[in-house]
């Protein structure tokens, strides 16, 4: 680097060969990433699973409220509704049993109601008092 120093047009072209250098490595990383986007992407949509609903179909509605005052044991799925009618686009129009209110829903809020108990808040107070 002393003889470089000497001459400015050494020391100049050095210089710019170590930024072009630095470019391409900013490149490459550039390029990985987009690859490694690219991969985990593929990964996770291999794995995701189809949602068939149809009418008659018992189902759970995520109760959105819930999301940051609700307990420990809180359930944030309230139910059962049964599906009345399924559109192309998502929207799913649900009718409450025990009330015969009806009301849609974005599809990505429903999961398939598959028996078994709800419990409500008070059952869940009393089993955490024991």
């Amino acid at each position: 680097t002393r003889y470089l120093n000497f001459d400015e047009q050494a020391a100049g072209q050095e210089r710019l060969d170590k930024l072009h250098e630095l470019d391409e490595l900013r490149l490459q990383a550039y390029d990985n990433a987009a690859i490694y986007k690219e991969r985990t992407k593929r990964f996770h949509d291999k794995n995701l699973k189809r949602k068939e609903l149809e009418p008659g179909q018992q189902t759970l509605v995520y109760n959105s409220r819930f999301k940051f005052t609700a307990g420990k044991l809180r359930s944030k799925w309230t139910g059962p509704f049964i599906i009345t009618k399924v559109s192309p686009y998502g929207a799913v129009e649900l009718i409450n049993p025990k009330t015969s209110t009806e009301f849609k829903v974005n599809g990505h809020r429903v999961k398939i109601y598959e028996g078994g108990i709800i419990p409500t808040q008070k059952e869940i107070m009393f089993c955490t008092d024991e």
